[in-house]
């Protein structure tokens, strides 16, 4: 049997520097030696076992265990989602449809930095509200393409503008869990972190222009920009501090989008002709391949755009928000597809592994066959493909040609989890977290670092809550700090992390058919994320002191 100590080595800061052994080998291979994201993964989960080994006498058996759970988890149902959403994307490209479906943006605005923002931004949100776990990375990095975006472009777009809705992804996973975990009143939690990302939804529009077209776009288009992030960052700092947390995204993306459409009506951008100029002449000189080939392409109906045939167009994404509603929110549904999870005990593990001298739960691996997002995107793509008549012969053949186009990025997701699960069950993150905690009462302006750290490595804001929210809160009280603040810090922190996680990236490069280029990405889009954390520290640290404690929610 094995329980994880806290400072196995004698010294907790000697203990935790050496725990952070496996994040260093992470970003070096992959920031600095360039290395594809699958081996900088098998790199670090080998770093990983050995740390859980030598330095937290880790039994091998059980390293390896863990490692072989996170794995799998990785693959279902993470990758299960991604390869399911993507495969949506092209039952609907197979159709004819899709062209359709990009004709319909084309009515709002024909000017591609505006779509970015309606794409990436607000039915991202939605998506992302609704899925999360990178269906929206997937989905809207291909449906950026479609519209001009180079490969590199579009996933570096879609990766900064999966930021802001992630606190409240998939139904507000992240905040239930934290709230679970530690006892705290979830809504509560969502209230105060629902002031604190609409902060980020302010500027994300703008800094998404900046990044499609640089300066001069954003100067061309900086009043849709504004509108748009603004009637977000309201609509979630009301629905999450008034409404609901689970609907917050949803209501949030919606009204944005709505707003962004009324606005358009009476303002309209200059320069999208020759946006979409530059695009093509960036998209011709790059030297990656393009985004997921279907291997039969099929054609819109002939004619004028009709209302009829916009709703077609829309049918795939009106199914998932009906599907996903139901799901998740309807009570007797909700809890039938819960009673059908598969509790699985994981052999040789659970039982072995303890926390606080009882078997870790950690070591019961859930599979949700019929619960997963993943399973209700296919019942989606089935009825989609019945309703636009594409052969069961061109679904099936879309299938294994995404599922080919995955399998290096299914290596990434699976290793990068396995090297999570690894670190978290060995007590690798924990004794980082309470070596980062022991500055004081000046961790408020640091707690977001936990969330980012934890998101970054697992690509998961509910798996960077689970590894730490239990640490934020027993921190906070011991600094004398709101615990509600800390705990809603981890979750905002964990919303800038997931834009470098090596799950995402290899999510958004195997949806833009970037495999391999996870490296190239990860270099061009961490600034971002370290200047968002910095805004996020800053915030909450003042947040933590008079200066802004006037911002947080009453209790």
């Amino acid at each position: 049997m094995y329980q994880p100590e806290l400072a196995p080595l004698g010294s907790l800061a000697l203990s935790a520097l050496v725990a952070l052994l496996p994040l260093v080998v992470m970003f070096l291979t992959l920031g600095g030696l360039k290395w594809k994201a699958h081996w900088a993964g098998l790199a670090s989960l080998l770093t990983a076992i050995i740390v859980a080994v030598a330095a937290f006498n880790m039994p091998v058996g059980l390293a390896l265990l863990s490692g072989a759970e996170g794995a799998v988890y990785g693959l279902f149902p993470i990758t299960w989602i991604v390869l399911t959403a993507i495969w949506l994307y092209q039952v609907t490209v197979v159709s004819g449809r899709f062209e359709d479906l990009r004709a319909t943006f084309g009515l709002i605005s024909d000017d591609p930095r505006i779509l970015a923002i309606l794409i990436a931004f607000c039915f991202g949100g939605l998506m992302e509200a609704l899925a999360g776990f990178g269906a929206p990375v997937a989905i809207t990095g291909v449906m950026l393409m479609s519209i001009g975006f180079s490969p590199v472009r579009a996933a570096m777009v879609v990766l900064l503008a999966n930021t802001a809705p992630v606190a409240f992804g998939a139904v507000g996973t992240p905040i239930i869990t934290a709230g679970g975990l530690t006892g705290l009143d979830y809504h509560t939690i969502g209230a105060y972190v629902g002031h604190q990302s609409p902060v980020l939804a302010l500027f994300v529009p703008c800094l998404l222009v900046l990044l499609a077209d640089g300066k001069k776009g954003l100067k061309q288009t900086w009043p849709a920009a504004v509108v748009i992030g603004v009637s977000f960052a309201i609509a979630q700092w009301l629905s999450a501090t008034y409404f609901s947390t689970e609907l917050t995204d949803i209501v949030a993306s919606l009204t944005a989008l709505a707003v962004g459409v009324v606005f358009l009506r009476f303002w309209k951008p200059q320069g999208g002709a020759e946006a979409l100029q530059r695009m093509a002449v960036e998209r011709e000189n790059s030297k990656v391949a393009d985004a997921v080939e279907p291997a039969h392409v099929g054609h819109a109906p002939a004619g004028a755009l009709t209302t009829g045939r916009i709703f077609m167009a829309l049918v795939p994404y009106l199914l998932v928000i009906l599907i996903f509603t139901v799901a998740k929110l309807v009570g007797p549904v909700k809890a039938f597809l819960a009673s059908t999870d598969l509790k699985i005990h994981w052999p040789g593990l659970y039982g072995n592994l303890l926390k606080d001298g009882e078997p870790s739960t950690s070591a019961i691996y859930t599979f949700g066959w019929l619960s997963s997002p993943g399973t209700l995107l296919v019942i989606t793509a089935i009825l989609v493909g019945i309703i636009y008549r594409v052969s069961f012969k061109n679904m099936v053949g879309e299938l294994w040609a995404v599922m080919h186009k995955m399998r290096w990025s299914a290596l990434t997701i699976a290793s990068v989890l396995a090297l999570a699960y690894v670190m978290n069950l060995s007590g690798q993150t924990t004794t980082i977290g309470y070596w980062v905690a022991g500055i004081g009462a000046a961790f408020a302006f640091l707690s977001p670092i936990l969330g980012w750290i934890g998101t970054a490595v697992t690509g998961s804001d509910t798996s960077a809550n689970a590894l730490f929210a239990t640490l934020q809160q027993t921190t906070a009280n011991k600094i004398g700090v709101d615990e509600y603040l800390l705990v809603a810090a981890n979750t905002s922190g964990g919303v800038v992390g997931k834009m470098i996680s090596p799950q995402n990236l290899a999510i958004a490069c195997s949806a833009v058919g970037l495999v391999g280029a996870e490296s190239l990405l990860f270099r061009k889009v961490v600034l971002w994320s370290l200047g968002l954390l910095l805004v996020l520290c800053i915030l909450i640290g003042l947040q933590s002191t008079p200066v802004l404690s006037w911002m947080l929610p009453v209790r």
